[in-house]
Order: C-alpha cells, then structure tokens, then sequence
C-alpha cells in the first residue's frame, strides 16, 4: 500500500502543476487582449480628435435646424465668433451625420423699405429652417462697401448646402449706387421689398424721428416747401422713401421683375401668413411658416408670433412696433395723397397689382 502512493503521488503534483499553469496562461492571454484592446481605442479616438475641425455651439443643439434660427448672427456682426470665419466646419446631428456649414455671400437681400414692415418680415421668415438670416442691418451696399465682399461675407451666419442666407437693409432700396452693387456681387439674387401707402409710412418716420430728436419742426413745416402754395418738399426724406416707382425703376435697370418680389406692408399686419407665404413661394421654400404660428395681439394692433416650445411667453416685435403715430393736420393728409397718386399709379404699373392706397 505504502509502495502505490509513492508511485502516484509524483504524478499527482505534475497534473496540479499542468493545472495551475493553464489557468496562469489563460489569464495572462485574457489580461494581454484586453490592454490590447483598451490601447487599439485609445489610439483610435486620439486620431479621431486630431482630424476633427471645431464645432459651432449653435449647431449641436437638439433638433436646432427647426428651431429659430440666425440667433447667432449678433456675435457674428460684433466678431465674437472670428475663429471660424471663412472656414467649413464639421456638425453632427444625434444619428451622427456630418453637416457642413460655411458662411456665404447672402442669396436674398430684403431691401425696403424703411417703416415698411422688413423688421417683422425678417422675423416671421426666421421661423423657416431652410432660412439663415442675419439679424442686425450690415448697411455694406450703402455705407460699408469698401470694406470688400470678404468682410460681408464674416457678417453672415454659417449656413448648411441647400439653406437661403439672407440680410435686410431697408436703406439699399433707396440708395442710388446699390443696384450695381448687389448686381457685380450676384445677378441671380433675390431681392424682396416691403412696401405701405407713402403716407402712413412718412407719417411713421417722422414718428420714429421725433422720439429720437423732440426737437425737431412740426410735419407740416417739413413736408412742404411753401405751405401757402402747398408745393411737397419731396426731397424731404420721409416723403422722397415713398417715391417707390423712382426708386424701384433703377432696380429694374439691373435685375429682371422676376427676380423682385414686393410684399404688401398692410397686408403683412392683417395677413401675416398670406404674405410670409408668398414669399416662401417666391424662395423656392416650403410653406412651412402659417398660420398657426401667428396671432394677432389686439394691444398692439400687430400680429406676434406664438410662444415657441421652452418660452413662457408669445414673441411680439419690439415696443417701438405698433406705436401711436403723430397726429397731422387732415389738409396735409389730403395734400400728400393727391400729391402721392401719379406716383402710385405708376407703381402700380411696373409692379403688375394694386395696393390699393387712397
């Protein structure tokens, strides 16, 4: 007996060896894959991180290409955002696309008139997704133009392929040198112009002129030059704006009719949808900014946006939107009317409809 398990015991250990050796060697293999693994990921996000260009905040926004859009475009107008100007760079939506926004000369330009209606047009086309607007007024075809189309361009807010960027500056309308200006930049854009009877939109400016400046003379004494005659100063600024047809005659010596759609400043305040609409239209857009997304705030006397999902409150235009206007003498009224009417008339001609202004 005491012969057998001196004969096995040898035997015994060598298989608890083999043993212990396999489940070392199993765990030195398992322990290796996994740093090596671990070591394959590391290298590979380092690669990612490396190629990868910056991101715009503005972009990584959940659902942010339905949501309102051009927010962004006061830190463009004051530089906050010049890393990125003139540079493509790369956003990922949640299913991991990659989008590329540039900044580009704009596509569509709202160009008048001042008083007219273009800061409520702007804000209710905002709405649009396929529409990046700039929010402030650039003025480069009227006072900045020498500063070149690459510095413009800084001002726009990036946009994805297929997106409109557009800007509004109602004083491009009336300034002599801005036709072939916008024409040497682009035959093919679009141009937009908001108009209202000249006389409700003079009688508006001089409004707005008198909160800022108290002091100036009565609308009387302004409008005309000689009050005893009733001759119309109509060099007078308020009154020259509404000289539409002078105005638009030197546009249409550049762009074709087509390429200028004219917007209803009336039928902007009692029919938001119906105007914005026809714009859209005129875009090339969806019809995806209606009805249901204005309502008409009876304080005001203007329509306002209704609150956008997150908002405690609906967006209305600034206070100085649907203000009282200064109260004229109705001589003048009728004196400016009858003075406006040729003028009108001819409008109405090149631009094919009636407003249907007194």
């Amino acid at each position: 007996m005491a012969a057998f398990y001196t004969h096995h015991l040898p035997n015994a250990d060598l298989r608890r060896l083999f043993h212990r050796l396999t489940i070392a060697s199993s765990l030195s293999i398992l322990c290796f894959s996994l740093v090596y693994f671990l070591a394959g990921c590391c290298q590979s996000g380092l690669v990612e991180n490396s190629d990868s260009k910056p991101t715009a905040l503005g972009f990584l926004t959940p659902g942010w290409p339905y949501e309102r859009n051009g927010t962004g475009a006061s830190k463009v107008a004051s530089g906050s955002d010049s890393a990125f100007t003139g540079q493509a760079s790369l956003e990922a939506n949640s299913s991991g696309k990659e989008w590329t926004a540039t900044r580009r000369l704009p596509q569509a330009l709202i160009i008048g008139v001042k008083k007219g209606g273009t800061r409520a047009l702007l804000e209710f086309l905002r709405l649009h997704p396929d529409i990046r607007a700039l929010g402030s007024e650039p003025h480069f075809f009227d006072r900045h133009y020498a500063r070149g189309l690459d510095w413009y361009r800084t001002m726009m807010p990036k946009a994805l392929d297929g997106q409109i960027v557009m800007e509004k500056t109602p004083r491009y309308f009336v300034t002599v040198e801005t036709p072939a200006r916008v024409h040497a930049m682009s035959q093919e854009v679009k141009l937009i112009v908001v108009v209202r009877d000249p006389v409700t939109r003079a009688i508006s400016d001089y409004t707005q002129i008198i909160s800022k400046t108290p002091d100036i003379p009565p609308f009387e004494s302004l409008a005309f030059k000689n009050r005893t005659t009733g001759q119309i100063d109509a060099q007078w600024s308020p009154l020259w704006i509404g000289l539409y047809a002078q105005h638009l005659e030197r546009w249409l010596a550049w762009f074709p009719r087509s390429q200028v759609h004219l917007v209803s400043g009336e039928r902007l305040i009692s029919d938001p949808a119906g105007e914005v609409g026809k714009v859209q239209d005129f875009l090339g857009l969806q019809r995806i900014v209606t009805d249901k997304h204005f309502y008409f705030n009876k304080t005001k006397g203007f329509p306002c946006l209704k609150k956008p999902e997150g908002s405690s409150k609906p967006h209305c235009l600034g206070k100085t939107k649907g203000r009282t206007h200064a109260s004229i003498d109705a001589d003048v009224m009728q004196k400016l009317r009858n003075f406006y009417r040729p003028h009108n008339q001819r409008f109405y001609q090149m631009a094919g409809q009636d407003f249907g202004w007194q």
